[in-house]
């Protein structure tokens, strides 16, 4: 029996449709030739070819042809090297797929992660090395350092390397607190860090402009509903302005400022808010500043911008998680859940419970996934995305969007750094009683969170941060210089004792009378060997001990928790 054959699909149209299509073909020709007709353009008129009364008619039309024929070879050739070019590409993607497939059938890192993890840990490194020179260029160049500290953990901001460093210059530097982001914690903690911090440093309020508009930027009618008193207004600029203008005076000089501080205490967004103007790139991110910035406020003053403290990896778990200055986009989830769990752990569980609106939760990844859940941050299928619920809730933390506040040591204990001299001596030069009142109407003129919609978090003290390069890479090879020669000697000494033995053996054997006169002499050599091998391990001994002796110092400095290098002090 024959098989049906398929019909196929008719290519016919109703005359109803054919119709239309050909009117709205006909209308489009009419719109691109009414266009053609406004901006004057004709058609391209066709070639008329060579004319026949035209000399040498047959030679052009050949040379024409051969034109035309080198083209299409031409043409020919690119398309054969692209089609090479895509052979190549392609095996060697099939190479990497099967290299890649076998590694992960050994239960081996595919070889291309391995190398992007190296030259990741490399970067960071040589950012971490970059920070750490162009800050201590910062803290020679500069006549006053602003400590920039972040009014919700102002403690935590701090820096004992860098106060003990200013302290010791012997008064030619000056140290100043500026206490930022004072609009995020309540009025009633505001006032007892100010009064807490004045007595070791001169303390600056100030509430930087958070949106500060660009050079070319307009505002329209629509934007002037923004409170401008929460976003884009400054306080405290006037102050500090006025602060270091009338210490330049005091000097008879031009002073320059450097602005330190660790990651998003907001730096770069003071000096704009001084001038004004968004001179100094600033963001969320940690890091954004990576080399110092000097930006001119008048012929007498000079503010530098640094680049953030490299935070001590010393430091407990929580101040990593608020200070380290590695961005929360570069750890893993692992890390960043860690990081929140540090956090929370510092809190109390009924506040953030009620700031966030969630339910009673048991552990971090719940209440991660709970936020997940509430803010829509999910995954396919439903699944909650912890790791970027936990960069969000870092970037909060770190930034000037959340409500926290610490509370200051019930008693005033002055670091082994500071004493009655030496805050006198950095007081020395500025108007204090000026910069209470200034203070003070600063404080007046902003509006504050209540105490009730501030979370209370537990400070852990100073951040142990880096401020000088480590040279105990310098030292360790050294070491092992010293090491590899203290061998090198004692191989030595071995090998001329076995081959003075050697030589002793033979010459008995074969020359017994006139043996022994040489033998006294080779006796003679290998002691003379000997004495300059032991004179030799002797001196490298002596230099083992003396280095020992240096390392240990250096270490012992380094344990004390205020002892630091401060070689940079002129």
């Amino acid at each position: 029996m024959k098989r049906p054959k398929l019909r196929k699909a008719s290519k016919r149209l109703t005359c109803h449709k054919r119709y239309k299509i050909q009117k709205k073909i006909r209308e489009h020709h009419r719109k691109v030739r009414k266009e053609a007709k406004k901006r004057g353009r004709r058609k391209p008129r066709k070639d008329p070819g060579v004319p026949g009364a035209a000399p040498f008619k047959e030679e052009l039309l050949r040379e024409a042809e051969l034109r035309k024929q080198r083209l299409e070879e031409l043409k020919q050739k690119q398309k054969l090297e692209r089609q090479k070019e895509l052979e190549k590409r392609r095996k060697l993607d099939a190479k990497r797929s099967a290299a890649a497939a076998q590694e992960q059938a050994e239960g081996k890192e595919p070889s291309g992660k391995s190398e992007a993890k190296k030259t990741k840990k490399d970067l960071d490194k040589n950012a971490k090395k970059s920070f750490l020179s162009e800050l201590e260029k910062v803290i020679e160049m500069s006549d006053v350092l602003l400590e920039v500290l972040d009014a919700r953990d102002p403690m935590g901001s701090r820096c004992p390397q860098l106060e003990q460093a200013v302290a010791c210059s012997g008064g030619e530097k000056k140290l100043l607190l500026v206490l930022n982001k004072i609009d995020l914690v309540p009025k009633e903690n505001l006032q007892k860090w100010l009064n807490y911090l004045k007595k070791e440093f001169p303390t600056v309020a100030f509430k930087s402009s958070t949106l500060q508009k660009d050079r070319n930027m307009t505002f329209s009618r629509r934007r002037a509903r923004i409170d401008l008193s929460r976003h884009t207004e400054s306080f405290g600029s006037t102050c500090l302005l006025k602060l270091l203008q009338e210490y330049g005076r005091t000097q008879n000089k031009a002073i320059q400022v450097g602005l330190v501080g660790f990651p998003n205490v907001g730096k770069s967004s003071i000096i704009n808010s001084i001038k004004k103007d968004r001179v100094c790139n600033a963001g969320l991110a940690r890091g954004v500043t990576r080399s110092m910035q000097v930006v001119r406020i008048d012929k007498q003053l000079k503010i530098v911008d640094s680049p953030s403290i490299v935070a001590d990896h010393t430091n407990s778990a929580v101040t990593l998680a608020l200070r380290s200055i590695i961005h929360s986009g570069e750890l893993s989830s692992v890390n960043l859940v860690k990081a929140v769990d540090a956090i929370l752990n510092h809190c109390s569980k009924q506040q953030v419970m009620m700031f966030y609106t969630i339910p009673d939760f048991r552990n971090t990844e719940e209440f991660l996934s709970l936020l997940a859940q509430k803010r829509g941050m999910l995954k396919k299928g439903a699944v909650p995305d912890i790791e970027n619920i936990a960069k969000s809730l870092l970037c909060d933390w770190t930034g000037a969007k959340m409500s926290y506040h610490s509370e200051p040591p019930p008693a005033q204990i002055l670091p082994p750094y500071l004493t009655e001299d030496k805050i006198a001596e950095m007081q020395a030069g500025f108007n204090l009683k000026k910069l209470e009142e200034e203070n003070s109407s600063t404080v007046q003129a902003l509006k504050y969170p209540s105490p009730a919609s501030s979370i209370v978090f537990q400070a852990v003290g100073m951040t142990n941060g880096k401020i000088v390069k480590d040279r105990g890479v310098e030292e360790e090879s050294e070491w092992e210089d010293l090491e590899t020669c203290h061998e090198e000697e004692d191989f030595m000494e071995t090998d001329g004792d076995q081959d003075s033995m050697e030589e002793e053996e033979e010459e008995e054997n074969n020359i017994k009378e006139d043996g022994g006169t040489q033998m006294t002499g080779n006796a003679e050599l290998g002691m003379g060997q000997t004495g300059q091998a032991c004179s030799g391990s002797e001196i490298a001994e002596s230099g083992l001990a003396n280095s020992l002796s240096l390392s240990s110092d250096k270490t012992a400095g380094e344990d004390d928790a205020y002892d630091f290098n401060t070689d940079y002090v002129q």
